[in-house]
């Protein structure tokens, strides 16, 4: 059998935590940042987790980084 490949596309976005959770950054934060308010970009720092339900998709492109 030969081995899965995983999604380059999400292996640059997305991290495991230790508890196995999926990390990734928040959307709208690249450019025209002037439109957005002040509450929603301070909100948008650092890192956040995913739903359950996207979490199990972006484990489903990522095989072989479950357990780490």
């Amino acid at each position: 059998m030969p081995k899965m490949k995983t999604k380059s596309s999400a292996k640059k976005r997305f991290r495991l935590t230790a508890s196995g959770k999926v990390k990734g950054s928040a959307a709208f934060t690249q450019h025209n940042l002037r439109k957005r308010s002040q509450k929603m970009k301070r909100k948008a720092r650092g890192g956040m987790i995913l739903s359950d339900v996207d979490a199990r998709m972006v484990k489903s492109f990522m095989p072989y980084n479950r357990g780490k």
